[in-house]
């Protein structure tokens, strides 16, 4: 019976009568190819530490005649001049107003997220 050895799995068939290394006390070495994924040393699910703060969302709407980007710039924009501590902004909706069967301006539905300081 042939064991089915896994990718990246140590080579235990070719050691030597001593163990891995033979008298050196080092590890063989593996020919198979080593799989393609970075071994990861965190989980990326896992959320961070954080301090308990609570951020408030909103809804903002940004126009531009020239393009989705500059809508969405002026929305954060006009909203960093009255709030403090602005954390993220998502575009949560792209339009375009149409006058005549032309774009007359680009709309950017955005929700921004601040630092709530209530109460």
């Amino acid at each position: 019976m042939v064991a089915k050895l896994e990718w990246g799995e140590p080579d235990r068939e070719h050691e030597g009568p001593d163990g891995p290394g033979g008298e050196r006390g080092g590890r063989s070495v593996s020919l198979r190819p080593q799989p393609l994924r970075p071994k990861l040393t965190h989980n990326p699910y896992k959320e961070p530490a954080m301090a308990e703060n609570v951020y408030k969302v909103i809804e903002l709407v940004g126009t531009s005649p020239e393009s989705w980007e500059k809508a969405a710039a002026a929305a954060v924009r006009r909203a960093g001049k009255t709030l403090r501590d602005l954390r993220v902004a998502e575009i949560s909706q792209l339009d375009m107003q149409l006058k005549d069967g032309k774009v007359e301006s680009y709309r950017a539905k955005i929700k921004i997220s601040f630092k709530y300081e209530g109460d």
